[in-house]
């Protein structure tokens, strides 16, 4: 699709969404992105100019298929895949890849820490028409040996550079947790749950310097503007436990990552901020607030937040709750969480099972944001349960196919897609039926509520 859209600009200097809007330009991948998000063209490119609304495009991800994420489009959901050192397998990513596209996730993150990880990451890309995202300190860390004494600026760079021109088109960079916050991580009850995070605090306590990605951060923002990488900037910090929600930690770094959005943005590069982790439901509107103060209206991005520490085996619907309030008070795109959250690596239909729960979680916030056209697709669901359209539910269905295999687990004939009723209820006591029959005769429903009111006023 970008391809005959990325040639005419591939003698300009400066590539990014961002560089274009500023100068008043509506890129093809802004028209596309108004169209599907219902928008004006023009709009958009203001929104993408002042920084509230990112095109993560890569220019060298020629397939990819233009999204926004922005507070003033729908809710996106990111899915995120990656091998671990205990179990690398090409296909597997690719398998979770193709079931993150077919379950409508806007984004994926490839969060891969074992194996060839470029041969992974080369073929996720390749498999991919949703932006891709990446954790470059993961690679830069398996590249020298994961000993991360051995890091290096000039490494860490070359990282970048490498998974920029592979199409990478959002980096998570941990920039904003900085020596001076050491002592106030040593309150927390769970410490650093991040794995960027702990991975800097170990290189910043060897070397007693400061954060790599901080002291090269005009460095990394040339990389990103050369390829249009947008910046994903990491959260550190993040609760790992209700017990260090919102507390000095966690916020203290958000306030460095409004500086850095403002450094970004004069270099015209894009930026999303990340957000926390593990949020008690009464703390989350309070957090989106400050993300737009601190953050100057920077997209949000937010990994759930599970508003309990105990759903193990269900932190996905923990975290969905929490996605969804979140979601209503501003957030701009939200990380999913699988089942296997705290568990273990995902698999494809652990995959599955996040993408859904999150896709839930970000209709409800489109929904309660009362955005243009949201609840349409649920006014077209209630009509065709009310008419007993089953293929029709299940066209409409969130995830249709799971819909269906519901239904046909007791009424399998096709006959039953025809039936007035399902297996909950029977043919004798289905409400929706018996509402019918009751509503076939108005005028003596009105006779009878006539008598009923002369009767009481008497």
């Amino acid at each position: 699709m970008r391809t005959e859209w990325l040639k005419k600009r591939e003698n300009d200097k400066v590539r990014t969404q961002m560089h274009y809007a500023k100068k008043g330009i509506v890129t093809e991948e802004m028209e596309y992105v108004a169209k599907a998000e219902a928008l004006d063209a023009e709009f958009v490119r203001s929104e993408v100019a002042r920084g509230r609304m990112i095109i993560p495009a890569n220019v060298n991800h020629a397939e990819l298929e233009p999204m926004a994420i922005g507070i003033a489009t729908k809710c996106k959901i990111n899915s995120n895949i990656g091998s671990s050192a205990l179990a690398s397998d090409v296909m597997g990513e690719i398998e979770k890849v193709q079931v993150s596209q077919h379950y409508k996730a806007d984004t994926v993150m490839d969060l891969s820490t074992g194996g060839d990880l470029d041969e992974i990451r080369r073929e996720v890309i390749k498999h991919s028409k949703i932006p891709v995202g990446t954790v470059p300190i993961y690679q830069i860390l398996h590249d020298v040996g994961n000993k991360i004494e051995d890091l290096s600026i000039e490494v860490m760079l070359e990282v970048l550079e490498r998974q920029a021109k592979q199409g990478v088109s959002y980096f998570t960079i941990h920039a904003g947790f900085l020596l001076e916050t050491m002592p106030k991580v040593a309150k927390r009850k769970m410490g650093i749950v991040s794995r960027g995070g702990s991975l800097m605090a170990a290189w910043m306590m060897h070397y007693h310097k400061e954060n790599p990605f901080y002291s090269a951060y005009d460095e990394i923002l040339d990389i990103c503007a050369k390829y249009d990488v947008a910046l994903s900037l990491g959260d550190s910090l993040r609760p790992g436990c209700l017990a260090d929600a919102s507390d000095d930690a966690q916020l203290g770094e958000l306030k460095m990552l409004g500086e850095l959005t403002l450094r970004a943005w004069e270099k015209d590069v894009q930026v999303m901020i990340e957000g926390p982790g593990h949020v008690p439901l009464n703390q989350i509107e309070r957090n989106m607030k400050i993300q737009r103060e601190y953050c100057h209206e920077a997209p949000f991005y937010i990994l759930g937040p599970l508003v309990t520490d105990i759903a193990a085996g269900y932190d996905h619907i923990s975290s969905a709750i929490g996605a969804a309030v979140g979601g209503w008070h501003g957030a701009s795109m939200l990380c999913y969480v699988t089942p296997k959250e705290h568990l273990g690596l995902p698999n494809a239909e652990d995959v599955r099972e996040g993408i859904i729960a999150y896709k839930i979680a970000a209709h409800a916030a489109d929904i309660a944001r009362g955005r243009t056209g949201a609840r349409d697709v649920d006014d077209q669901m209630s009509d065709a349960r009310y008419a007993f359209d089953w293929e029709k539910q299940f066209e409409l269905a969130l995830d249709g196919e799971r819909a269906r295999e519901y239904h046909d687990e007791t009424l399998p004939q096709d006959v039953f897609k025809e039936a007035e009723f399902c297996s909950m209820c029977g043919p004798k006591f289905c409400s929706y039926k018996i509402t019918q029959e009751i509503m076939e005769n108005t005028e003596e429903l009105e006779r009878i509520a006539a008598e009923a009111k002369a009767k009481a006023n008497s």
